[in-house]
């Protein structure tokens, strides 16, 4: 006779996260999404609907932000033109995107309107930020920083240049993407004041804020904790621009009755409009 062996009661399986986000990578061909994401900790690879072969890369990965564990499915669209209608079917539940464009070629850049025009149509009010990526080749660049920057203002989006070679930028372009996402849908209040931040977060805040990113390199470091530390600077730079940006309705200046003039030095301030 064989014996039936007790079974042994199961476990609740635990989530590996807190939050699970999707993100998309769009932009022309050869503007290197591929190799952001393969800067990204290694995760399934296999996409869950089975489009590996259609021109769809996938990946997820895990990173940690605000001590939060966040979940990206990342979603890598081809740049050929064919492949708009498969941007239009993959925007739908997207959370986040990620508009890449290579620095040191400038076609890659104004091909951004049309992706936006396309985002704009089929993923209206998703966060989306503008991302420059190579920048191990800036000596070769033909859109620079500035003008990327005023480019990423004028339409809303955090800019960043990274370059996956060099381990610059490219997690902190997806945790701030993941910061909007979440606050976009109001789940960055659900740790609130409560959020805890890592050592390493801690310590980084306290450097960067007692030198500047220039300073950063006479320090006594190892070389990839300056990279690192000048990435954490430019993020905040970046994020700080950014709220600058969206509150720059609060310091409008007043408005006159006649707009084509300006007033006279002596002009009663009851010819402005309050």
């Amino acid at each position: 006779m064989c014996e039936t062996l007790p079974q042994s009661p199961r476990l609740p399986s635990s989530k590996q996260y807190d939050y699970l986000l999707k993100f998309l990578l769009v932009g022309d061909s050869d503007v290197g999404k591929e190799e952001l994401l393969k800067e990204m900790d290694d995760g399934a690879s296999e996409s869950p609907y089975g489009y590996s072969s259609s021109g769809i890369d996938y990946k997820t990965t895990t990173i940690l932000l605000d001590g939060k564990r966040v979940k990206l499915q990342l979603w890598d669209t081809s740049g050929q033109g064919r492949f708009c209608t498969i941007l239009r079917s993959y925007s739908r539940g997207a959370q986040g995107i990620l508009l890449v464009y290579d620095i040191t070629n400038k076609w890659s850049f104004d091909g951004i309107d049309r992706w936006i025009k396309e985002i704009n149509e089929h993923a209206p009010g998703v966060p989306k930020i503008l991302v420059g990526n190579r920048l191990h080749l800036a000596f070769r660049r033909q859109i620079s920083e500035s003008y990327a920057e005023l480019y990423a203002l004028k339409n809303d989006m955090a800019f960043f240049e990274v370059s996956p070679l060099c381990d610059f930028n490219v997690t902190e372009s997806f945790a701030e993407l993941s910061r909007l996402a979440l606050k976009r849908n109001g789940m960055s209040r659900a740790w609130g004041h409560n959020k805890v931040l890592s050592l390493q977060e801690l310590a980084c805040r306290t450097i960067v804020s007692q030198t500047t990113i220039y300073g950063i390199d006479h320090l006594p470091l190892p070389p990839p904790l300056k990279s690192h530390l000048k990435s954490y600077a430019l993020t905040n730079k970046t994020r700080a621009r950014m709220h600058s940006f969206m509150h720059r309705d609060k310091h409008k200046k007043a408005k006159y009755l006649n707009p084509q003039d300006s007033p006279p030095m002596n002009c009663r301030k009851s010819c402005i409009i309050s």
